[in-house]
């Protein structure tokens, strides 16, 4: 009779592991290349942890490099330190008049970009390479990002004793905004725009213009 039980309870155990629903369904590649978005607005509630920066930042260790140079180097900024990148870089050019990021939805979080090597043809492949798989692993994480290249490179340098020069900003958290996607045509405005709502809207060009 014991046995009968415990064959009985391994049949149900056996059956529920079949059935059971994975914790986490993982998002395709068209689902996280649409949540990546440009994030200008941050909730500051949601603090960014340096583990967090690093599993970003060894997407690194697996994505193509050109000529396999593997020139890029990455520095993590958290917490306070954050606070020292802010006048140093410059968000929404296009909506210079709004001032962003509003006040209350700065970034907490950064991903400075440098290059061992001087910047040419090669470094900027992989340049665009790692930023936008830094991106995409950042969403993925439910977090969010934007590029930003508008940043004082001096000064930055200087804030955070970089041993190389910088060639991109990261900022990454949680985004705090809506932003939408527009369908466009050749020779429409392609310059990003926000509603009286506060709506972000983001003009990308149709498949049919794309292909020549």
């Amino acid at each position: 009779m014991a046995d009968n039980y415990l064959e009985k309870k391994m049949e149900e155990y056996r059956s529920s592991s079949i059935n059971r629903q994975p914790s986490r369904v993982s998002l395709t590649l068209n689902q996280l290349l649409l949540r990546n978005r440009s994030y200008r607005g941050y909730d500051k509630q949601r603090v960014v942890t340096q583990e967090e920066l690093r599993r970003i930042i060894n997407v690194n260790t697996r994505i193509p490099s050109a000529r396999n140079q593997q020139c890029l180097r990455f520095r993590p900024v958290i917490a306070e330190e954050a606070d020292k990148i802010l006048p140093f870089i410059r968000l929404g050019g296009a909506l210079p008049e709004l001032h962003l990021p509003f006040k209350g939805t700065e970034p907490n979080a950064y991903i400075i970009i440098c290059s061992t090597v001087p910047e040419n043809r090669w470094v900027s492949i992989d340049l665009g390479i790692s930023a936008q798989s830094m991106l995409l692993k950042a969403t993925e994480m439910g977090l969010n990002g934007i590029c930003i290249g508008a940043f004082n490179a001096t000064l930055l340098t200087e804030a955070l004793t970089l041993p190389y020069p910088p060639l991109l900003v990261l900022a990454i958290g949680k985004g705090k905004e809506e932003i939408r996607l527009t369908e466009i045509s050749e020779g429409d405005s392609q310059t990003y725009y926000r509603t009286q709502e506060g709506t972000h809207y983001v003009p990308k060009l149709k498949l049919d213009d794309l292909i020549i």
